[in-house]
């Protein structure tokens, strides 16, 4: 267990949360469960996506998730991004810009495909600024436009 995991508190989500982040992540798993009762709703939990641990907990509704925290889902290419982003979407996610995503549940995830973070830590300023500049006009990340904006700086 690594010393530090991430605990996100959902209003009485968490159960719905940990079924669609599991099967929608490879490397995903529930690890444990506890719940009100022995038929009760799921208070708390362990669970892992996409390789990272986390624990959840139904805190009620005095709780809620802000875009200051995020989830970065490093993406191979850009057809990863497309499953990924299209999973968010037919779930009932909600797009923001700049590959952010906000799912059904108020977590705000990031879907970057790594050519991006590449082409951003490229030693040519000019390069640089033109890819963040395309990257701004986005709401889905576009690796064949940001290679274009790279290409055309």
């Amino acid at each position: 267990m690594s010393k530090v995991t991430p605990f996100l508190m959902f209003n009485d989500q968490l159960e719905a949360a940990i079924a669609f982040y599991t099967a929608t992540f490879p490397g995903s798993e529930i690890k444990s469960v506890a719940r009100t009762g022995k038929d009760g709703p799921i208070t708390s939990a362990e669970f892992v996506v996409g390789g990272q641990s986390f624990k959840g907990y139904n805190g009620g509704p005095y709780f809620s998730f802000s875009q200051g925290f995020s989830l970065f889902v490093d993406c191979e290419d850009q057809a990863e991004v497309d499953t990924y982003w299209d999973k968010l979407i037919e779930a009932g996610a909600k797009p923001v810009q700049c590959g952010w995503i906000t799912d059904q549940f108020g977590v705000t995830w990031q879907i970057v495909p790594r050519r991006f973070m590449e082409l951003i830590n490229d030693k040519n300023s000019e390069k640089v600024k033109a890819v963040m500049a395309a990257m701004m006009t986005m709401v889905k990340l576009d690796v064949a436009a940001l290679e274009r904006a790279y290409n055309e700086a």
